[in-house]
């Protein structure tokens, strides 16, 4: 029996077998992918859920995380401005849904917001709900209160994301100015507010196997739906400008883990994509079964027609009305 086979019926892998994917041969990593294949197709069969991000308040961040280009410690060129109009973020919203987009990600820089930030967003989000069908939100606004959340649960925000970026024990090495348990208790906030919670990692900034690995199994016990696998781009004028030590290969075997570790989670091939996968991006997408479509945060991405054409290519099909994995159906098939 095949481990994806195992996995699917339930078998939970151990540290030790996680570790020993990162370790596999370069040589056989189609056969890895293939594997990783195996679970995405019984979950998500040739599903792609496409996502957009929209900035919608850039730089001016007082925090020092060493990826980044926003934090106020970075000396980088890009824009900076404070929150972008409900307007603008509605209609954003709407020419994702002519695009095909499954969630809009509204993203806030920052360490959290304020009042008046939450309270422009939830009238957005109304706005939205009330004007554009079935598009997903997902809200991307720093540490937020359990009080602040329920509001943007109230409002109709489908997902909220907060990463825990890498593992508890690599964390003072890419940032000072906030705790790991910073970050964990934000996603708890979210999920006592009744909100799908969202939440990956970055790899690629100096961890270890051990470290990537732990990150695999603290989003599993997290149980966070949607897991973004962000690949380092890395920025002049930030901490990790010289940090470069990803390959393609490497990034598949991470996405791999990922699959394995959290087999009904949807795993999203996110920002460094292109940088970091280049000509094995279509492979990725036998492993993820989620992308961005468009730019990140302060990065460009490829152009979006390729990436609808990649789907085609593959034999995929845009997912336009994305669903959750039935957590009571998967806990029948695993029981």
């Amino acid at each position: 029996m095949s481990l994806a086979k195992t996995v699917i019926d339930g078998y939970q892998l151990s540290k030790e077998e996680a570790t020993e994917i990162l370790n596999s041969n370069d040589e056989e990593i189609l056969s890895l992918v293939n594997a990783a294949y195996e679970i995405r197709k019984y979950y998500y069969g040739k599903k792609v859920k496409l996502n957009l991000i929209i900035n919608a308040k850039s730089g001016l961040c007082p925090e020092d995380c060493g990826y980044c280009a926003q934090s106020i410690k970075a000396k980088t060129e890009i824009d900076r401005y404070s929150l972008i109009s409900k307007q603008t973020i509605v209609e954003g919203a709407k020419e994702a849904k002519k695009n095909r987009i499954g969630t809009y990600c509204i993203v806030m820089s920052g360490r959290r917001p304020t009042n008046n930030d939450v309270d422009t967003v939830i009238s957005a989000v109304e706005t939205i709900k009330n004007e554009v069908e079935q598009l997903k939100i997902c809200a991307c606004m720093g540490l937020v209160t359990e009080k602040q959340a329920v509001k943007l649960k109230a409002a109709g925000v489908d997902r909220f994301n907060h990463n825990i970026n890498t593992s508890a024990n690599h964390h003072a090495n890419i940032t000072t100015t906030h705790d790991y348990e910073d970050r964990v208790a934000t996603i708890e906030n979210v999920k006592s507010a009744g909100i799908s919670p969202c939440s990956g990692v970055i790899c690629g900034m100096g961890e270890t196997d051990d470290d990537i690995v732990d990150m695999a199994f603290a989003l599993k016990e997290l149980d966070a739906d949607s897991i973004p696998v962000n690949f380092l781009h890395p920025i002049k004028g930030t901490k990790l400008e010289d940090m470069n030590d990803l390959t393609p290969i490497r990034c598949l075997k991470i996405l791999a883990l990922f699959r394995f570790i959290n087999p009904t989670k949807e795993i999203r091939i996110s920002g460094g994509r292109e940088f970091n996968l280049r000509s094995l991006q279509n492979l990725g997408l036998f492993i993820a079964n989620s992308i961005f479509v468009g730019d990140y945060l302060t990065t460009d991405g490829q152009c979006p027609e390729e990436d609808y054409q990649l789907i085609e290519d593959l034999g995929f099909e845009i997912e336009d009305n994305p669903f959750e994995v039935d957590r009571q159906a998967v806990a029948k098939i695993h029981s």
